[in-house]
């Protein structure tokens, strides 16, 4: 038997699984560490955090499955994007990385756009400039600390800071690539012209891999550490949500999955590029080779839902207990006792401001309609269903672009309760499924693992094989009707709301 590691190097914890030749998952281990924020809106992590947690994740499984080290022959790298980790001349790690939700750089994107044009922006990385985005991590840190922008040698991402201790290769692949915003996204190379307009030394990136492409093997000082061998490939990998979709087999056009987890993503496939002109989605490089995905990013999903259960239904948990039912359970079955609709009562994710479609962090959350008859319930339901709008506004832009989406996958914790996912199927008018398998993007980087080392043929190939479907919803057509006019009201919201927003943030 043959077996494969997915690693999973995440913003609170690393998390590895060992998978066999069938996909099986036969052990699993994770590891926490911090989050550092030395200023409001900063963020940062240290990269040997990272390191460590993959070196002792992956140990741990081995010592719990008794595999045999020669057997294991690939490992598949996901991890939080946009991050900027930087090396001396001797490798060393300069300062910490400054990780995807760092909000410092807003007169760094100004600066790009500038340096570029917003047009030009667009047409070579598909996307206008974003203060998550790696670039202009890069431009803040020569901008702000000369000493250590004069130190640097090599520019890394954080799992490819990880690929770099394993095999000693300054190495990325295109999905993690297409968020540093020096990709050509349509030919899925490094820009010469943004690098040239940056004044970016091209020496300073990795080398550019497609996700299931061999980037390197086990060094030796690594596969004494792990109790492997240097005869382990590690594949290219891929950033998280182009792992996820490799985990829930959206790899063939007209599949795309949905993630309602702290924030939401419609995340769709597609065999040709297409961009938005406007920026409201994001068009990356995906994991398979020559193919593309277009994303859209609600700031507050589940978030919505944890800040309401957390505020106003702490008595849920008590009435849970007694009722001697999951906590989950019992407001699933509360929210499903109120009406579509809510009784007429709408809600506005926008606690973080907002991503897709408006790009506007000034906008805030807003229940419309509120009134005496209403209860925790119809509150609860409320949230719900304008995640839901949220996300069907994610998928109306692509279909704007001509992407049809015929199935939906749903993963994420949200996608536990069958509520939610009626709404989305009502919503978006197609079936939404959840996949058998729960790991997601360790699956995904360890199936991209499994075609670099010869196990399996092609990504698809491997997908259709092994990602086995669950649950499944199918549209109501009634609740369709009632859905797409809800729709409406609530972009009519919006719209009435983005001066006020503007005036309240200013007030």
């Amino acid at each position: 038997m043959r077996y494969l590691l997915g690693i999973d190097v995440g913003t609170s914890a690393t998390k590895t699984v060992l998978f066999d030749e069938n996909c099986q998952a036969i052990a699993s281990a994770s590891e926490e560490y911090p989050l550092y924020q030395p200023q409001n809106g900063w963020a940062e992590q240290h990269p040997e955090d990272w390191h460590q947690a993959t070196v002792h994740t992956i140990q741990a499984v081995l010592t719990k499955s008794k595999v045999p080290a020669a057997d294991v022959k690939g490992i598949g790298l996901s991890g939080q994007m946009h991050g900027l980790v930087m090396l001396d001349e001797a490798n060393q790690v300069i300062r910490p990385a400054i990780i995807w939700c760092d909000q410092r750089t807003a007169k760094e994107c100004e600066e790009i756009t500038q340096k570029v044009g917003a047009n030009r922006l667009m047409e070579i990385t598909a996307n206008p400039a974003l203060t998550g985005f790696t670039a202009s991590k890069i431009l803040w840190v020569r901008n702000h600390e000369p000493e250590n922008y004069a130190k640097c040698r090599h520019i890394l991402l954080p799992k490819d800071y990880v690929r770099f201790c394993l095999t000693g290769e300054y190495a990325t692949e295109v999905s993690d690539a297409s968020g540093m915003q020096l990709l050509d996204i349509p030919n899925r190379c490094w820009s010469d012209e943004i690098l040239e307009k940056l004044e970016i030394d091209r020496a300073l990136l990795g080398k550019v891999y497609e996700s299931p492409e061999v980037t390197g093997t086990l060094t030796a000082q690594s596969a004494k550490l792990l109790g492997l061998t240097t005869a382990t490939v590690v594949a290219g990998g891929a950033g998280d949500n182009a792992a996820a979709a490799v985990g829930t087999g959206t790899v063939r056009d007209g599949r795309a999955f949905t993630t309602i987890g702290t924030s939401g993503v419609v995340f769709a496939h597609s065999s040709k590029i297409t961009i938005d002109p406007k920026g409201r989605v994001h068009t990356f490089c995906c994991a398979v080779p020559n193919c593309w995905h277009v994303m859209g990013v609600t700031q507050a999903a589940g978030l919505s839902l944890s800040w309401y259960l957390d505020n106003f239904c702490t008595n849920y948990k008590e009435k849970a207990k007694l009722a001697n039912v999951s906590f989950y359970d019992y407001i699933n079955k509360e929210a499903e006792s109120v009406p579509m609709g809510s009784n007429k009562l709408l809600y506005l994710p926008y606690l973080m401001g907002e991503r897709t479609p408006h790009l506007d962090p000034n906008c805030r959350g807003v229940f419309f309609g509120l009134s005496a008859i209403h209860k925790q319930a119809d509150l609860l339901r409320a949230v719900m269903e304008g995640v839901s709008y949220s996300l069907k506004d994610c998928q109306s832009i692509l279909k704007e672009m001509g992407l049809e989406v015929e199935q939906m996958m749903a993963c994420g914790g949200g996608s536990k309760s069958g509520l939610w996912r009626q709404i989305l199927a009502d919503m978006f008018g197609c079936s939404v499924k959840t996949a058998a398998s729960q790991e997601g993007a360790v699956l995904g980087v360890a199936i991209l693992a499994g075609v670099a080392a010869g196990v399996f043929t092609d990504v698809p190939t491997a997908c259709d094989q092994f990602i086995a479907q669950d649950e499944s919803c199918q549209p109501i057509a009634a609740h369709q009707d009632y859905y797409s006019k809800g729709h409406v009201l609530y972009q009519q919201l919006y719209e009435q709301l983005q001066n006020q927003y503007r005036l309240l943030t200013n007030l």
